[in-house]
């Protein structure tokens, strides 16, 4: 079959949408990754994928969303797929209207997180809920990343028979490493029984970086290190106030370590991982934690709930309040045994219900190919 996956931005196609289109390839099928251009597509091209780029924009510009609907329109109607498979609220969107006028036999949708389920005013969550359901009349196959989305997505009538599919990653990229962590941390400067909390996030601030930045205050023992970079399509406040303001207060425990392609180092040189977002569809970098055996600091919201065990493999605080993710943060990083035991459990859950091959390989069988 001629599949074609589209996504909004280099970066989804990169984190998220590349082993689906390396396990379609590897059953047979012609892959066509769709997305924007950007600087994260080197990878795919490399690997010798066809990447067509499309004008899509991450906003509710209509000029710009319709332009961005013509080009994929024109795409569809002029490559023929069999299938297309689309991700994420307004590039999914626009990919189903486009692949339906364009007559493609099969349509499938992965949902990383319903708009309507984010905070903001109620006119953009209610339009967001009314496109979800347009889009939903438009699928063949409805899936969600969030089994708790997927039971809201049959609840209010979006996808009656919609499939929580989860999230995966390699255990084989992520794993505990005595080596990468000795030689990191050395290169950092973090002593051996210093505590190192990391997060790993694009730097907006739903991710709860403020929050974070300020619990950090409260546990002297731990040094922060924050992994990744502002996307040039994130919306919102850059958070270089807040960063100057914890930099002084927190001084050398504080370090900047920007986008890293080597992930699995950084965390397997750590001792605690941290994701106090606001929302979320389900993170791939707890999972990515999880399996190297870090116990998890996140917010009870959906998601982050679906992956930790409050208590075993890890701890689960409200969102946007800075005392409880401070409490938790000084419980582990006081505790190296309660550390190792929740890592320990968060890697064995981990490897049963998020092995990449697991869920790239149900998501394929959903699609039939």
């Amino acid at each position: 079959m001629k599949v074609a996956e589209v996504c909004n931005v280099d970066f989804s196609l990169r984190h998220f949408v590349l082993p689906v289109m390396r396990e379609a390839r590897a059953r047979g099928h012609e892959v066509v990754g769709i997305c924007a251009e950007g600087k994260l597509l080197d990878l795919p091209r490399q690997e010798g994928f066809r990447i067509v780029p499309v004008p899509m924009a991450r906003s509710l510009n209509p000029l710009a969303q319709w332009r961005a609907y013509c080009a994929l329109l024109r795409l569809f109607r002029e490559e023929r797929f069999d299938l297309v498979h689309a991700h994420m609220p307004i590039s999914g969107l626009l990919a189903r209207l486009a692949a339906k006028r364009a007559g493609v036999k099969r349509i499938a949708y992965t949902g990383h997180g319903f708009l309507f389920n984010q905070p903001g005013p109620w006119w953009r969550r209610t339009l967001s809920l009314w496109l979800e359901r347009l889009g939903g009349r438009l699928t063949d196959v409805f899936m969600t990343v969030s089994e708790e989305e997927a039971a809201d997505a049959r609840r209010l009538g979006i996808a009656p028979h919609a499939v929580g599919i989860r999230n995966g990653r390699d255990p084989r990229r992520f794993r505990p490493d005595a080596a990468a962590r000795a030689a990191l941390r050395a290169e950092l400067g973090a002593a051996d029984g210093e505590c190192v909390v990391v997060i790993i996030s694009r730097l907006v601030r739903h991710k709860g970086h403020v929050e974070l930045l300020r619990a950090m205050e409260a546990v002297p023992d731990a040094t922060l290190w924050v992994v990744g970079e502002r996307l040039a399509t994130d919306h919102g406040p850059d958070m270089a106030e807040d960063f100057a303001r914890a930099e002084e207060a927190l001084g050398r425990r504080l370090k900047r370590l920007g986008y890293r392609e080597d992930v699995g180092r950084v965390l397997a040189a750590a001792d605690v991982f941290c994701l106090p977002s606001h929302f979320e569809g389900l993170p791939m970098s707890v999972i990515e934690a999880m399996m190297t055996g870090l116990p998890v600091v996140a917010t009870d919201i959906r998601g982050p709930r679906e992956q930790v065990r409050d208590g075993e493999t890890g701890l689960l605080v409200p969102p946007a309040e800075i005392p409880p993710l401070a409490a938790a943060l000084s419980r582990l990083a006081g505790d190296p045994a309660l550390r190792a035991r929740m890592g320990a459990a968060g890697r064995e859950l981990a490897l049963q219900r998020f092995d990449e091959r697991d869920v790239v390989g149900r998501t394929l069988d959903l699609m039939g190919l």
